[in-house]
């Protein structure tokens, strides 16, 4: 099968090609426009592959994407600006990207008969809850102008799929974590200040609590998707792993041989959800499961920035 994967040079998209690699013998073409979040050194271990084919260009480019497209069976749709922080105050950017980038994908995908298109979502579409999940079929109220965007450009490709038949297939995961991650989320935002010495930003009390899943279990539960799920079809794609963001901060902390004093309180963000939590099993039928604890996924992920300081540490810079 030959593979279209936009944002391939981002955190979760070279990730998918990781594993595509490791996985099939599927060819992949990679369409990444290379900003802050998607570097070439990202895809450094992948780049030289005789499978791999790399294509620098903007999702909203309908001739390149066109171009790009043409003569593959299956899109899996990455691209999108992610970070709920730079949607508070830069909201435009996110509008762009997720809903007109989408569109386009979503045309030129039509237009070329694409057979297998599945669309990268999040479980932020549907907004926060105090107890019970999400299951598929629940209402969206998204909270920021992230998730509103993500949210947007779930429509769309559902829209597509309604008014033209588009194959359209959506997974929303929740949170992930690992190797590659750009040092402005959570994770990597507080493995890398507590191995330089530095203190931790906790929002409010740290309350807040997010299901984290492993990245190479989410690529993997997206690649029984692209094989096995039912077109028109939405995936919730969670771990069970529900944590506050304290009780993670201290995970971090002891892994990171720090202690509490690392901690810094900050105000809170605007629009904080308080939960979120995802109902899996429709992904579970397809015959996926997690297969990363959270506290040995969490070590490794440390390791691994220890071990890769020359990649974050610029970023960072």
């Amino acid at each position: 099968m030959k593979v279209l994967v936009t944002g391939g040079a981002g955190f979760i998209g070279s990730n998918f090609v990781r594993f595509l690699l490791a996985n099939s013998d599927d060819e992949i073409t990679v369409i990444d426009s290379l900003t802050y979040a998607g570097s070439k050194d990202t895809m450094t271990d992948f780049a030289e592959s005789p499978r791999v084919q790399f294509i620098e260009g903007d999702i909203c480019d309908r001739e390149l994407v066109t171009s790009a497209m043409d003569n593959h069976n299956a899109v899996v749709h990455f691209a999108a600006e992610s970070h709920v922080d730079r949607s508070l105050n830069s909201s435009d950017r996110f509008i762009t990207t997720n809903c007109l980038g989408t569109n386009v994908m979503c045309d030129v995908a039509n237009e070329l008969e694409i057979s297998r298109f599945v669309h990268i979502s999040t479980d932020e579409t549907y907004g926060s809850l105090t107890q019970g999940s999400f299951s598929e079929k629940d209402r969206l109220e998204p909270s920021s102008p992230y998730s509103a965007s993500k949210a947007g450009s779930d429509l769309i490709a559902l829209a597509h799929h309604n008014t033209y038949n588009l194959p359209v297939i959506i997974t929303r995961s929740s949170n992930n974590y690992g190797p590659f991650q750009f040092p402005e989320k959570l994770i990597p935002l507080f493995i890398t200040n507590l191995l330089d010495g530095l203190t931790v930003p906790l929002y409010g009390d740290g309350a807040n609590i997010r299901d984290w899943i492993h990245v190479d279990d989410n690529c993997a539960a997206i690649d029984s998707v692209l094989r096995a799920g039912k077109t028109g079809q939405i995936y919730n794609i969670g771990a069970g792993n529900e944590i506050s963001n304290l009780e993670l901060t201290e995970i971090l902390i002891e892994l990171c041989d720090r202690d509490d004093s690392a901690i810094e309180r900050v105000a809170d963000r605007l629009g904080h959800d308080f939960r979120y939590s995802v109902d899996s099993s429709l992904v579970h039928d397809l015959g996926w499961k997690p297969r990363i604890d959270l506290h040995s996924g969490l070590e490794a992920t440390v390791h691994w920035y220890r071990d890769h300081e020359t990649w974050w540490r610029p970023k960072k810079a």
